[in-house]
């Protein structure tokens, strides 16, 4: 009763891991870099060999019978890959083990029948490490395992009788290896020693327990969608180079290309600010300030570039006396000067001093030079139209208001001509600036 309750419960756990095997995972292999990737983990694998009672542990002089004979047997197994190196593998086995004693000049045979055979092993394989190939070619593997058997033997030794057909539990332990041919199918070429827990396999109830080898040559098939490799064959080291190749090779590019995109804005942005702050009629008024282009040379304009009518005075010429109180003014106005970043443009919030600046030149008729600096950071080139921009700007402005133009100049130095150290920041806010000079 207890042999055939043990049994049901193998055929049951076998029935259990083969219903597994056909429910998949149903998700794609992602294409998407450095993402989950799904392999094959389940397979299925058929073989033929040979059957001999012979084994590397009880060689031809040892056991109940001293002459092996060679039989054909043939098995299958299903398999679950877990990790890369290591799986767990159902295998069922049949056929034949016979072998003969020559003793006093009688011979004698035996002849064990295998009905069923059932086992559940480990199989551990040596995951692929390549750093170039990302599925292996070749695979060994050594198995260990616990199985249940049901065979009857024939023998008509002296000293055995035959028996009807029992089950008994045994051990097999193996190794081998595979050949992979494609992302799917391999080659199994393996030996397997089968430590029987019994000693009257061969129908002779004498000395230690019986054991049987079965070298074997056969096919695996993986299973699962098509494209996606065999988890036991595949390397994640030559995978992860592969993919971070690739990566690095993407991010050269758009790297080059978002450099390029710059070097043309800059271009573009340089060739405006040369345009937008030129003076092509020498008026004193920037083309991008200018409403009247081309007027002609000595022509009085007003704060729009466009010629004025005045009247001739006689001009005396008297000397200069610029006070503490009208220093204070330019002072004020240097103080609550802003530009947007990077830019000429004027903030509003310098309006209202500079338009004191603007009552004072014409109240006074003083002459005015606006000199414009800079910090080291970023071109020469580009510092120097810069701080020529923010000085023609405040001309602009400062006509615009009623100054007259002609007193009023405006030059960039850039960072040529600094007053703090370039090498700290509070140094190069220092250089950023607008100086104003009254004479």
């Amino acid at each position: 009763m207890k042999s055939k309750i043990t049994k049901a419960a193998m055929i049951l756990s076998m029935v259990g891991l083969s219903t597994q095997l056909f429910a998949q995972e149903a998700d794609s292999q992602s294409s998407e870099r450095f993402s989950k990737k799904y392999f094959r983990t389940w397979s299925i694998g058929l073989n033929g060999g040979m059957l001999t009672h012979y084994t590397p542990f009880n060689n031809r002089t040892n056991g109940n019978f001293n002459t092996p004979y060679e039989s054909w047997g043939y098995g299958g197994y299903i398999k679950k890959q877990i990790v890369p190196g290591f799986g767990i593998q159902a295998d069922f086995l049949g056929g034949k083990v016979r072998g003969a004693q020559v003793a006093g000049g009688t011979k004698s045979t035996f002849e064990s029948k295998i009905d069923w055979s059932a086992a559940i092993s480990g199989n551990f394989t040596i995951a692929n490490m390549s750093l170039n190939q990302k599925r292996n070619f070749l695979s060994p593997y050594a198995t260990i395992g616990a199985g249940y058997m049901s065979s009857a033997a024939t023998t008509d030794n002296p000293a055995g009788a035959s028996t009807g057909y029992g089950q008994n539990w045994f051990v097999p332990v193996g190794a081998g290896f595979k050949l992979g041919l494609s992302k799917g199918v391999n080659i199994d070429l393996g030996y397997t020693v089968n430590f029987m827990k019994a000693n009257n396999f061969d129908g002779v109830t004498a000395g230690a327990n019986d054991k049987f080898s079965y070298a074997h040559a056969g096919i695996e098939i993986a299973l699962g969608r098509k494209g996606t490799s065999q988890l036991q064959n595949f390397s994640p080291i030559a995978a992860i180079r592969e993919e971070s190749a690739a990566e690095s090779a993407e991010l050269r590019k758009a790297l080059s290309s978002s450099e390029e995109n710059a070097r043309r804005e800059r271009e573009a942005m340089a060739a405006k600010y040369a345009q937008d702050l030129g003076d092509d009629d020498g008026d004193g008024v920037a083309n991008k300030f200018d409403k009247c282009p081309g007027t002609v040379a000595n022509t009085v304009v007003d704060g729009a570039g466009c010629p004025i009518k005045v009247q001739r005075e006689i001009i005396k010429e008297t000397k200069v006396v610029v006070t503490e109180a009208d220093r204070k003014v330019v002072d004020e106005a240097i103080k609550n000067l802003e530009f947007d970043l990077g830019k000429s443009t004027i903030r509003p919030t310098s309006f209202a001093t500079l338009n004191k600046v603007a009552e004072l030149l014409i109240a006074k008729n003083f002459s005015l030079k606006l000199a414009g600096h800079t910090d080291n950071t970023g071109s020469m080139a580009l510092n120097l139209r810069l701080s020529k921009d923010r000085a023609e700007s405040i001309k602009a402005y400062l006509v615009s208001q009623g100054a007259n133009a002609s007193r009023i100049e405006a030059t960039g130095y850039g960072p040529n001509q600094p007053i703090a150290s370039n090498k700290t920041a509070e140094g190069r806010q220092k250089n950023r600036r607008v100086e104003f000079t009254l004479y």
